[in-house]
């Protein structure tokens, strides 16, 4: 266990970054074969075709927003959350200054806590509707600064860039850094787990999602949120798209039905060590 853990005042703080054994393994081979092509050049196709697979092994990995290999990864709530029948609903793309306060009314009739993962540039255009998210006691984490299409692709030094320069707006705006991060679309770079390991920020995905973003079926968005929905689920939404008016009351009466609860992340994880069952 580390103890690093989750400080509902703001972030986790700069923790020591140690690369997952599938960076390390990839940064070993890609060495290995720069040696093995000045020993013997001959071998350069045996050479081509290992570091070939091994990209193919990252793109993957980047592609594969629920996924481990470039570094921790929460996807659902711990334990101890889902004992007490809670279950986070994340939105992300925000603040919207149309749909956003919609949202939050429908998670205050509801007596539901949630948490918006925000893009910095909309949060600078919003700052008080931001302020209003976290007064009604919701918690606003960390999504960009510009919500780049290209972010998974980006170097190491926009990466760091795009992820500070939101943390640092988010914070002075909120009064509170956040403590989670999530790339634009799920994709995550190699080289994003330094940086938020710099920043005190952990990943987080979902356990389930209902491409709202890119369905306007109610029906089936909300059938994908809450098929097999239990204690400890993380669900992501985006309060960016007018469906989402359609989707959050039956999901929030469903969820009800259950016994489950909505709450924040930082609720969920606080005082828990950042790694923990919950991280895969």
């Amino acid at each position: 266990m580390t103890s690093n853990s989750v400080n509902v005042a703001g972030g986790l703080g700069r923790r020591r970054w140690r690369p997952p054994a599938f960076v390390a393994v990839s940064a070993v081979l890609h060495a290995g074969a720069a040696v093995v092509l000045v020993v013997n050049p001959g071998d350069w196709a045996w050479v081509v075709a290992v570091v070939a697979a091994n990209q193919l092994l990252v793109i993957a990995a980047v592609l594969w927003p629920r996924g481990s290999l470039l570094g921790r990864n929460v996807v659902r709530l711990p334990d101890s959350a889902a004992q007490r029948g809670e279950i986070a609903l994340t939105f992300d793309d925000g603040p919207d200054p149309l749909l956003t306060p919609r949202v939050l009314d429908l998670l205050d009739r509801h007596h539901a806590k949630a948490s918006f993962f925000c893009v910095g540039e909309r949060a600078v255009a919003h700052p008080e509707l931001t302020r209003e998210i976290v007064r009604r006691g919701h918690s606003v984490e960390n999504h960009s600064y510009h919500h780049r299409h290209s972010f998974a692709f980006l170097g190491l030094f926009r990466l760091r860039r795009e992820v500070q320069a939101a943390q640092e707006s988010l914070a002075a705006i909120t009064g509170r850094r956040p403590a989670f991060f999530r790339a634009p679309a799920g994709f995550r770079s190699p080289f994003l787990d330094p940086v938020l390991a710099a920043l005190g920020l952990c990943y987080v995905s979902w356990t389930r999602r209902g491409f709202d973003a890119t369905s306007r079926n109610p029906d089936r968005i909300l059938k994908r949120l809450t098929r097999g929905l239990a204690a400890g689920d993380l669900l992501l939404l985006h309060d960016r798209v007018p469906v989402v008016l359609e989707v959050l009351p039956q999901l929030l009466k469903g969820a009800e039905a259950l016994g489950l609860k909505s709450v924040s992340l930082d609720s969920a994880f606080a005082s828990l060590p950042l790694e923990s069952e919950a991280v895969a």
